[in-house]
C-alpha cells in the first residue's frame, strides 16, 4: 500500500482538538483471503516474541459458534498457520474463537463451545463454552484451561455456564475470563425471571482440576476457577450492587501497589449500577484477587448452588471507583485498560460536552482525569503503550495517539493514520513498535476481517 508519510500536529483548544496534517507510519494488510474473516476481537494478539498475531475466523452470521479454526499470522511474512481446528463442525458449533496470546509462553486461549454438538440443547451459546489453550506452533496440541459440571454435586475449583474472552495475566500464571451461569440462568426460567447475568471469574492455571465426564467437554483442566464478582438481578438504587459485569482486564501486567508497597492482583471492569430513581448506570469498578482463590468466602460456596451463583473466595473485594450518576452525562462505556506498570486505569466517560473521551484514574481511587480531548469523541480501542507514556484509540476512521505522560505534552494527540475503512481491536506490540489492528475490507465484492499493522516511533 503506498500511502505517503506526513507530518501531523493537534492543537489543543479548550477542549476542542484540532488537526493540522496526517501522519501513516507505513500502514501494511497482513491477512487477504476474502474467504474468511481474521477477527483480533480485542485482545492480546501478539505472540511473546511479537512476531505473530492470533486471530479467529468468525463470520458475521454465525458469529464465534461459527468460527472453524484459530490461527496465527507471521508479521514478516504473512504467513497463515493454523493453531486448532473444530473437529465436525455444523450449524450448531462448535465454535472455537476470541483467541488471545499468553505474554511469557508459545500458547494461546480462547473460548471453545460444546465439542459433539448435535442440537439446540447443546449448541454453541454464552452459558454453554470453556477456554482451551492451544500449543503456539501449529502442532494442534490442545487442553482446558478451565472445566464446567452443570449437574450436582456441584465441583469446586470448576464452573458451571460458559467463560469467554479469556485474558492472561503478565505472568501466566492466571487468566480472567467474563462469565455466564448455566444452572442459575435454568434456575431462573423455572421461577419466570431473567438470571442470566454476567459476571467475572478467574482461572489459577497449574492447579489440575477433574469432574465427572460430561457428553460434551473434556472432564480435565490446568486450572482451578471461581467467581470473583458478585451480581443482583435487582441492584438497590444508589448502591454499589450491579446486575452485570463485563469489558473487564487486568490491572497492570501483574497487579498494582497498594499503599502500604505490596502487590495486589486486580480486574477493573464496567459494572451496571442503579441510580436514585432506579436507572441502570455503567460505572468502573475494580476487584482485588486474593493469592489463595479456594477458600470459600462469607457469602456463600465458591462452587455455587441450584439457586445461586458460585461465591467469591474471601478476599475478593469489589470496590466501586467511578460513581457517574450525578454527572450531566452518565456512564462508562468500552473494555477498561490499565497501564502495564498497573499505576493507571483508562476508561470512557462523557465530558459536559457529551463526547466519549478517555480518562484516568488510580486503582486505588481518587478524581479522574480527563486525557482526550477529540472533537467528536472517542469511539473504542484504548491501548497503552508500554511505557505508559501513550495511549492509542479510534475516533471515526482514524487511529489517534495521544501523550499521557506528566507534563506539557499531556492530552496533546497526533493522527496515526485515518486511511480506509474504520479500524477495530487495535493491540499494541510487546515492544511498543508496532500496532495492530482490523479492518473490512471489500475484495471482489465479497467483504472479509483482514488484519492490518502499522509502525510507531516514539520520537514522530
Amino acid at each position: 500500500m503506498n500511502i505517503l508519510e506526513q507530518t501531523t500536529r493537534i492543537l489543543v483548544i479548550g477542549a476542542t482538538l484540532v488537526m493540522t496534517g496526517i501522519a501513516n507510519a507505513g500502514e501494511r494488510q497482513l491477512t487477504h483471503d476474502a474467504t474468511r474473516n481474521h477477527e483480533l476481537d480485542n485482545n492480546d494478539n501478539f505472540s511473546p516474541d511479537d512476531q505473530f498475531l492470533v486471530f479467529d475466523t468468525r463470520t458475521v452470521e454465525g458469529g464465534i459458534g461459527a468460527s472453524k479454526m484459530v490461527g496465527k499470522v507471521e508479521i514478516a511474512t504473512s504467513k497463515v498457520t493454523p493453531l486448532y481446528e473444530t473437529k465436525n463442525p455444523n450449524a450448531y458449533g462448535p465454535g472455537a474463537g476470541a483467541a488471545s496470546y499468553s505474554h511469557v509462553k508459545d500458547e494461546v486461549i480462547f473460548i471453545h463451545g460444546p465439542f459433539h454438538p448435535t442440537g439446540p440443547e447443546n449448541q454453541y451459546d454464552l452459558f454453554r463454552r470453556v477456554g482451551v489453550i492451544a500449543a503456539g506452533d501449529g502442532s494442534g496440541k490442545f487442553h482446558l484451561a478451565d472445566v464446567r459440571n452443570i449437574k450436582p454435586p456441584y465441583s469446586v475449583g470448576a464452573l458451571r455456564g460458559g467463560t469467554h474472552r479469556h485474558e492472561y495475566s503478565g505472568d501466566g500464571h492466571w487468566v480472567g475470563f467474563t462469565y455466564n451461569d448455566a444452572v442459575v440462568k435454568a434456575y431462573g426460567e423455572k421461577i419466570g425471571k431473567d438470571l442470566d447475568l454476567r459476571t467475572i471469574g478467574v482461572t489459577k492455571l497449574d492447579s489440575p482440576q477433574s469432574v465427572p465426564e460430561s457428553k460434551q467437554f473434556p472432564n480435565q483442566a490446568a486450572g482451578f476457577s471461581a467467581l470473583v464478582v458478585v451480581v443482583f438481578p435487582d441492584p438497590k438504587p444508589s448502591s454499589d450492587e450491579i446486575s452485570r459485569a463485563a469489558w473487564d482486564s487486568w490491572v497492570g501486567r501483574n497487579g498494582y501497589q497498594r499503599a502500604d508497597g505490596t502487590q495486589q492482583l486486580a480486574r477493573a471492569f464496567i459494572g451496571t449500577a442503579r441510580d436514585a430513581a432506579g436507572n441502570d448506570v455503567e460505572d468502573l469498578f475494580i476487584v482485588d484477587i486474593p493469592n489463595d482463590i479456594t477458600k470459600p468466602g462469607p457469602l456463600g460456596p465458591i462452587e455455587g448452588t441450584a439457586t445461586a451463583f458460585p461465591m467469591p473466595p474471601t478476599g475478593a473485594i469489589q470496590r466501586r471507583l467511578v460513581n457517574t450518576s450525578q454527572r450531566k452525562h452518565p456512564g462508562c462505556k468500552g473494555i477498561v485498560r490499565a497501564s502495564h506498570d498497573g499505576s493507571t486505569i483508562a476508561f470512557l466517560m462523557k465530558d459536559d460536552n457529551a463526547n466519549w473521551q478517555v480518562f484516568l484514574i488510580s486503582p486505588t481511587g481518587g478524581e479522574p482525569k480527563q486525557a482526550t480531548f477529540i472533537a467528536g469523541g472517542v469511539d473504542a480501542g484504548v491501548r497503552w503503550h508500554p511505557n505508559g507514556k501513550a495511549i492509542v484509540n479510534v475516533s471515526g476512521n482514524r487511529i489517534i495517539i495521544t501523550s499521557v505522560e506528566p507534563g506539557p505534552d499531556f492530552g496533546n494527540s497526533r493522527v496515526l493514520s485515518d486511511q480506509g475503512p474504520t479500524p477495530f481491536a487495535l493491540v499494541w506490540s510487546h515492544d511498543g513498535k508496532t500496532i495492530a489492528y482490523n479492518r473490512i475490507v471489500e475484495q471482489n465484492g465479497h467483504e472479509a476481517t483482514q488484519i492490518f499493522v502499522t509502525a510507531f516511533h516514539e520520537n514522530e
